[in-house]
């Protein structure tokens, strides 16, 4: 660091909170946050405040969605020794495709719901299943729906389409880190038909027979098939 930078530094801490502000504002007309200002040729704050204004609404849930997927890929992949990302570009039924020296593994990243199992009681396909209500929810289901050429909804996951559900646990631990994770043959059906994943999934709180918080673990359950 630079004797100039330093007293630069110097000088801030003595400043006050507003003074603080007016040196901010004065940098940020000439220094971008990042490059998708300059894409959309507004501000980040500006960004920010429409995605704020819509609160709970779609977009925000989208954002958050797309941080969870983020967040998977800087705190659970990055970390894991001997496995790469070969996933191919394109509308997947997955997020991520990851190579270890065994084989790749198919992963979905969604994002847990902030409601509990009232969630699962108030929908009529859950409720066959007669679920915990202390159990988190996550809802698996694509973002764009339509329907193929036998005319059958092409938003459901079906089962196959990916190996293991890594769910995005923040809302609940207020944690990005955090993630439950699921063997993909594992989740519920939905009974009108077997081949679909049902839409609302139950998610286990913590650790047991079936969920667990480790990426590796869920790998040697789906390959031993436990």
């Amino acid at each position: 660091m630079s004797d100039r930078v330093k007293e630069i530094l110097a000088l801030l801490e003595r400043c006050t909170e507003e003074q603080r502000k007016a040196v901010f504002a004065e940098l940020r007309k000439t220094i971008p946050f990042h490059p998708i200002e300059k894409r959309l040729k507004v501000s980040a704050e500006r960004i920010l405040e429409a995605v704020n204004r819509n609160d709970e609404g779609l977009t925000f849930r989208m954002i958050r969605g797309v941080i969870a997927d983020l967040a998977f890929e800087t705190d659970v992949i990055r970390k894991l020794n001997g496995w790469t990302s070969t996933t191919p570009k394109g509308d997947l039924p997955y997020d991520y495709l990851l190579d270890d020296e065994k084989g790749s593994v198919k992963v979905q990243v969604k994002l847990q719901r902030s409601e509990k199992g009232q969630l699962m009681r108030g929908n009529p396909k859950a409720r066959k299943y007669k679920l915990p209500s202390d159990m988190w929810v996550v809802e698996t289901q694509k973002t764009r729906g339509g329907t193929n050429a036998e005319g059958s909804k092409t938003r459901p996951y079906r089962f196959g389409e990916f190996d293991i559900l890594a769910v995005s646990m923040q809302p609940s631990t207020d944690d990005w880190s955090k993630f439950m994770y699921v063997v993909g043959n594992k989740l519920l059906p939905d009974p009108d038909d077997s081949a679909c994943l049902l839409t609302l999934q139950p998610v286990a709180m913590k650790p047991n027979e079936l969920w667990t918080d480790n990426f590796e673990e869920c790998v040697a359950r789906l390959r031993t098939k436990e």
